[in-house]
Formats: structure tokens, sequence, C-alpha cells
């Protein structure tokens, strides 16, 4: 499944310590960055337009690369309160700033050293009531994949079956909850940022979101469920789960051989194009058809196995979704595909995009051109190869002045993320990000109209996938489970 990370430093893996002291760094920087706001804000009353615009711009990168930094130190949960920040989008910086800020979220979310075995044999004979040989008759110690909650290493179990052992560090959940409270108190920075923003919703929904990846029975039921739906896939693959040996902290898996996304990004073109659009297939298709938001398209999810058939991985972070919120995304898409400003702002209304309190400061033509920016690439039919450079980010980026950043600030500042979609916008994003990331091509938006609208099959692949649903009794549009 992988190459085995080098054994930890001494020092990798520790847990955070010292939770009076960070949290008192994070008040530290609330208050200091709040002064600076202030003073900010004031200067600028007597500033040219210009200056001010600069001005504004500096305190944001100054801000945002802040709470970034203060994240990194919050391991647990720096991840997930990044994944809030990276759904934002902060108009008053400039698009280098904003490319070097997904950097650093990302390396948030990969830069996790492993955790010394010694700690988690001690937490798996807890949770298996004795040693790891009456359970397995091989285990590596060595770590081949680390995140913000837990690791992964390999292992055989006694009844001889490859299993990969997902487990939980010790001590992580104090942690996490830790972090979270401190992640609170930035709300005022992010709002600050983002007025539109519901900061307080969205950190509600984070906290529901952690609490359930923190228990690995429920990722073990979510994984079992997507491999129910998508057994037999002509391309998809999801491992099964040893659900005798999954418990609260631990989660036990099929192994599964395949290569890594690096080793895809150096294939060949034909190659790339056909793995990004299973990708595409596999998150659209289970958002759109089954109603599952999977919120972490992440690439070191995905293996590439010799038979071409894509396996994907991880299921700690999905939302069960109301066909209402499915019925509105695909209204946004349908008026914008129709370049039908009233109806996307009727839609943007509907869905909770845009509060009703707010609707008359919203220009309906502006936000169509927002909205196409956004979301064309999979709104809008017509051949598109993506490139690393404008992965995940608005594929058409105008060029203003600084009195049009000023009107678009205002407006921007009236739609909001409701948290119910959040994992739907994270989902999009992150997809585009991969397709970046390998360069591929295709016409995304005839494929994407398979599921939001239920067009024909655009591509060979997408044939394949509407004769195997055909077979079970569903459409490429609608479950049978979830309309059930």
């Amino acid at each position: 499944m992988g190459e085995h990370a080098d054994d930890p430093p001494p020092e990798a893996g520790k847990l955070p310590t010292g939770r009076l002291a960070r949290t008192a760094r994070v008040g530290g920087l609330v208050t200091g960055q709040g002064l600076r706001w202030a003073g900010m804000r004031t200067a600028n009353r007597v500033r040219t337009p210009e200056r001010a615009a600069a001005a504004q711009s500096e305190r944001t990168a100054a801000l945002v690369n802040q709470l970034v930094d203060q994240l990194g130190q919050m391991r647990g949960a720096a991840m997930k309160v990044g994944q809030m920040i990276s759904m934002v989008e902060f108009t008053d910086m400039a698009e280098d700033e904003q490319d070097e800020l997904q950097r650093k979220l990302a390396a948030l979310r990969d830069d996790v050293p492993p955790v010394p075995f010694a700690a988690l044999e001690t937490l798996m004979r807890k949770e298996f009531g004795g040693p790891l040989e009456r359970v397995f008759s091989d285990f590596d110690e060595r770590a081949f994949a680390a995140a913000s909650i837990g690791q992964v290493h390999r292992a055989t179990t006694i009844d001889g079956d490859d299993v990969v052992v997902k487990i939980q560090y010790p001590g992580v959940a104090e942690a996490v909850e830790t972090d979270l409270r401190n992640a609170t108190l930035l709300l005022p920075l992010v709002k600050r940022l983002a007025p539109g923003l519901d900061a307080k919703a969205m950190a509600a929904e984070m906290r529901e979101r952690i609490g359930e990846e923190l228990d690995y029975e429920l990722e073990a039921q979510n994984q079992r469920r997507i491999e129910r739906l998508m057994r037999g896939h002509p391309f998809v693959y999801v491992p099964r789960v040893r659900t005798d040996l999954s418990t609260r902290r631990v989660l036990v898996s099929e192994y599964v051989e395949g290569q890594r996304f690096e080793a895809v990004r150096r294939s060949d073109e034909a190659l790339r194009d056909r793995y990004g659009e299973i990708v595409f297939r596999f998150f659209f298709g289970l958002l759109y058809r089954d109603r599952i938001a999977l919120g972490d398209p992440h690439p070191g999810n995905y293996l590439l196995r010799p038979d071409g058939t894509v396996c994907f991985l991880d299921y700690g972070l999905l939302r069960n979704v109301d066909a209402a919120r499915i019925d509105g995304e695909r209204a946004i898409a349908l008026a914008v595909l129709g370049r039908d400003a009233a109806a996307l702002k009727a839609a943007l209304l509907a869905t909770g995009y845009l509060p009703a309190d707010r609707a008359d400061a919203v220009d309906a033509d502006w936000a169509l051109r927002m909205m196409r920016m956004a979301v064309k690439w999979y709104a809008v039919p017509g051949q598109r190869r993506f490139s690393p450079d404008h992965a995940g980010r608005s594929l058409e980026r105008e060029r203003r002045d600084p009195d049009q950043r000023a009107e678009a600030r205002t407006q921007v500042n009236q739609f909001t993320l409701p948290p119910e979609s959040n994992l739907i916008r994270r989902m999009h994003g992150n997809v585009a990000v991969v397709l970046g990331q390998l360069r591929a091509g295709a016409d995304w938006g005839a494929i994407a109209a398979e599921y939001l609208h239920g067009a024909p099959p655009a591509t060979p692949l997408g044939e394949a996938e509407a004769e195997f649903f055909a077979r079970r009794g569903r459409g490429a549009g609608i479950s049978l489970e979830a309309a059930g």
C-alpha cells in the first residue's frame, strides 16, 4: 500500500503539552491582532483608496498567516480548523499570498510525524483486551501513514489476512477538545476577515464532525456502507472492514496493493486523465446520486490498483445530505449554465448561501459572474485541462483596481457558508485541487451533468457506470437508498 515511513525521531509525534500556555498564546494573538486591525482601520480613514487597499491586504495576509502558524501548534485539531479557514475566500489578499496560504494549510495536513510504536501498543492492548499476538500473527511497527488523529500500520491477522490497522493517538481526544476551545477564541479574527461567514455555526459543525472522526466505530460503519454501495463497481474499489477486530480507537480493514498518487502524477496523460475522471465520478456520484458528502478527497487516500480500478480510503469525514440541499446545488449549477441571474439569486437564497436580510445588497448579475468563476468548471460543459496553478481557485480570476476590490468585498461579505454545505463546497474545491495536481483534462461539465441533471453518459467510464447501476436498479442521479 505504500512505502514505510522512516523511523520517527525521538521527539516525533508528541501530543501538545502546556495547554494553559497554548491558550494564553491564542488569547495574546486575538488581543494583539485586534489592536493592530483597529489601528489599520483608523489609519485608513486618511489614506488614499490605493494605500488603504494595500494596507488592508497587508494586514489580512499577516493575520491569516498568524492564524495558520497558531494552528500548527494544535496537532490534533489543526487540520480540522484549517479545513474551515481553507473554505474562506479572503478577497483582500493578493493571489500569490492566497497560494502561499493554501500551501501552509496543506502542510498542516501532510507534515505529521508518526508516534513511537510503544505508546500505540499500550493503547491497542487495552482495546483488544490482551497482547497483540492474540489478534495478529505479524505486526509491522513502522508506520507508513500518519495524520492528525491517528496513524496506520500493516499487519497479518491470526487467520492469515493481510490488513491495515489505523490506530488513534493516545490522548488525542483530550488534546483535540482543548484545541477546539482554543480555536473558538480565534473565531472573532476569522469573522473580521470574512464578515459574512457564520463563524459560530461553522465552529459547531466542525466540533460535530471532529467528534465523529474520533469514533473509529462510526468510521467503520461509514466505510462498510460505501463498500456495499460500490461492491462490484467497474472502476471503484472500497476495502472491506474487519468489524470483528475494530474498536472505537482501532480500525482494521483489508490491505490493498496499489500505486500511490505521486506515481500516478508522473504517468502519461491518458492514465492521468482516466484516473482524474474516476476521482471526479466517485465524489460527485456519491454526493448527487447517494446524497453522501465525503469531505476529505485527499490524494493520499487513493490507490491505483493493478487492474486499473482506484481504491478509495478514509471515511471519517462524511455527512448525509438532505434532498432539498442537493436540489439547491443542482439549481445553482443550472442557473450558472443558463446564465440566469435571477434564478441563481433565488437558488442562493433558498440554499442559505445568501441570507434573506442581505439579499437587497447583492447585485444578481455580479453574483452570476462570481459563481461562474467559481463553478463553471463543473457546471458548464466544455473541454478543460486543469493546471496546478489554477486548481481549486477561480479559474478566470479578475484583476481589479482598489475601488473594484472594495465593491467585490462588499458583495462577497453578504454571502455566508451554511454549515450543512461545508463538506459539499470542500469536496468540490478539493476535487478541483486533485485534478490540478494531475493536470487532468476532460469535459468535466458534461460528466457532472450525468449526476446533476440526469444527462446520458459522456464517456466510456460513464457508460460502464450507468450499466452497473442499471443492473442494480439505480440511476446516475438518484439513489434508491437515499430516496428510501
